[in-house]
């Protein structure tokens, strides 16, 4: 199968691993569009692109940039959508019912949802939408067998307003419990530190769905306590309580088997081989390209035909 893997230039992660777990598995055509390019589809296909010469068209572009040009997109043939924030489309920001509303007039296009209560309510609208998890790069994280000297961490970003819920959390655990709340640099740092931590909290707050963060603490061989998006989601990921993750909703149930914990290292040690065990097995970003390529593959909803207006701009180039 040819496949062109549009992805960003310019992004917060690094997930050139995931790229390659793709590659892996096609012949993939992977080109890295800057902000510029993004903004302008229309100029870039028509200048760098045959669409005729790929089965699958695989955009990993910012959304932002996508709503604004669903006239040219609506043009694309054999288009999937590969999407990490579609929760948003279910939570109160900005981009509240957006997603829908944009898949809306792509009704044709298959979208591969890194959530699986996401992914099922999009199908409930009518969407061609499947569920392929976020997974963590397995050549950068990896439990080194360290010491672990810090009890109890979160490592990442409480800033923007899709993590409100997550600050408001961690500042209230903070309050009873001697939490580390800390940034990294990406690589090296991130690694040491994460091979550092006993118990590290995960408080995708509101969010329906497990970040990167969470699959990134297993691999390293820490203890997750990971805020319980739902038996739904959880069951998905073969996530279960006190066997290889450990699930809260509220303070007073975290600090409850926090205390329990603490007093049995031994389940708090096999709680973390297991949940490291799941993580090198089905959450690498090897496997997670794997799984994308086989959603690639299956057929894809029957695109409606261009309108006349469609044609004419098409041939034109506007």
């Amino acid at each position: 199968m040819k496949v062109l893997f549009l992805v960003q230039k310019d992004q917060r992660a690094i997930l050139d691993r995931l790229y390659e777990g793709v590659a892996a598995h096609c012949d993939c055509d992977l080109r890295w569009l800057s902000g510029d390019e993004q903004r302008n589809l229309r100029r870039y296909f028509r200048r760098e692109v045959d669409v005729s010469r790929y089965d699958r068209i695989v955009f990993f572009l910012r959304f932002k940039q996508e709503i604004r040009q669903v006239g040219f997109i609506r043009t694309i043939p054999n288009l999937v959508i590969l999407e990490h924030d579609a929760y948003q489309n279910y939570i109160p920001c900005k981009y509240t019912g957006k997603f829908s509303a944009h898949y809306r007039r792509l009704p044709w296009a298959r979208v591969i949802s890194s959530g699986f209560v996401v992914a099922e309510r999009l199908r409930s609208e009518g969407f061609d939408a499947v569920f392929v998890p976020k997974g963590y790069d397995q050549t950068q994280l990896q439990d080194l067998g360290r010491e672990r000297d810090i009890e109890l961490a979160f490592v990442g970003s409480t800033n923007s307003v899709a993590y409100s819920g997550r600050k408001a959390l961690l500042d209230e655990l903070g309050q009873v419990e001697p939490l580390l709340v800390t940034r990294t640099k990406s690589g090296a740092e991130y690694l040491e530190t994460l091979n550092r931590i006993r118990f590290f909290v995960s408080a995708d707050v509101g969010m329906g769905e497990f970040m990167i963060k969470n699959f990134e603490a297993m691999a390293c061989g820490c203890v997750l306590l990971a805020y319980d998006q739902g038996a739904a989601e959880g069951a998905a990921l073969g996530l279960q309580d006190m066997h290889n993750v450990v699930f809260y909703q509220t303070i007073t149930q975290l600090q409850e088997k926090l205390a329990r914990l603490r007093e049995d290292p031994q389940l708090a040690q096999r709680i973390a081989d297991n949940g490291r065990e799941l993580a090198v097995r089905q959450f690498s970003f090897a496997r997670i390209g794997q799984r994308i390529v086989e959603e690639l593959e299956q057929p894809l909803r029957e695109r409606a035909p261009l309108s006349l207006l469609e044609k004419i701009r098409l041939k034109l180039g506007i």
